[in-house]
């Protein structure tokens, strides 16, 4: 197996008596989609926010190419490449698309952004905005504001936003939340194309869309790990269907 890109050992996180996560220990490879899914209540947010730098484990490690990044703070640990997709920066509904993932790219780059000086002072930050506004199909929305943007290009939006930042892993939190079908198509046509660039942990309740691109899954049921592997041995495993797919998913 190739090394890990971002590896978790032995996670755990108590609040009073109440284990979160109780020993969660899982590899997420280079060039792979992991998904992790699990019911509500498994820990899953908890974990996203362990693995980004927003709560402290109890014990553990957090491991991201090669260093061990538990003690560093969220903005530490973007700048080494690990971006959530609606951590990095709150969308500014007043703030154009461009204008949203420039502030990432300044971010990144460490430029003093301004709004209101002339687009040519600051073009290397709004070249970077519009190449991660044209990797997710919104470059032709570059100038309309965020609060204008549909739910599903309001997710888009946030995906860029992450992509500005160069980031070597990918974290989507529930990316496909709140969106209609035909929202959701375009989601995952654009996932898939993002899967071929870079390594993406999903956090997602669409089982079709998980099955669709995910390449290996790891469940969680109440803050442990029950089972990882592809799409096929998730769905064979009975202790998986009995504790969150259900029979009908097999």
């Amino acid at each position: 197996m190739a090394e890990s890109l971002l590896a978790l050992r032995d996670l755990r996180k108590h609040y009073g008596g109440l284990a979160v996560t109780d020993g969660v220990t899982l590899d997420v490879l280079p060039g792979e989609i992991h998904a992790i899914i699990g019911p509500n209540g498994a820990g899953k947010t908890t974990l996203i926010h362990e693995i980004t730098g927003v709560v402290a484990p109890d014990s553990g490690q957090v491991v991201f190419a090669g260093r061990d990044v538990t003690r560093l703070s969220l903005p530490r640990r973007a700048r080494a490449g690990l971006a959530r997709s609606f951590q990095i920066t709150s969308v500014v509904a007043g703030f154009s698309a461009l204008e949203n993932v420039a502030l990432a790219a300044q971010a990144r780059a460490g430029s003093s952004f301004r709004f209101f000086r002339p687009a040519a002072s600051e073009r290397a930050l709004n070249e970077a905005a519009m190449a991660a506004l044209s990797e997710v199909g919104l470059a032709d929305r570059a100038a309309v504001p965020a609060g204008a943007l549909s739910h599903g290009e309001k997710r888009a939006l946030e995906i860029a936003i992450a992509l500005a930042t160069q980031p070597r892993l990918l974290l989507l939190d529930e990316p496909l939340a709140g969106a209609g079908p035909e929202e959701t198509e375009r989601l995952i046509a654009l996932l898939t194309r993002l899967k071929a660039a870079y390594t993406i942990l999903l956090v997602e309740h669409d089982m079709q869309a998980v099955f669709a691109l995910a390449n290996r899954i790891s469940v969680l049921v109440y803050g442990r790990v029950i089972a990882t592997g592809t799409v096929a041995e998730i769905r064979a495993n009975a202790e998986v269907r009995a504790a969150y797919l259900g029979e009908d998913d097999a």
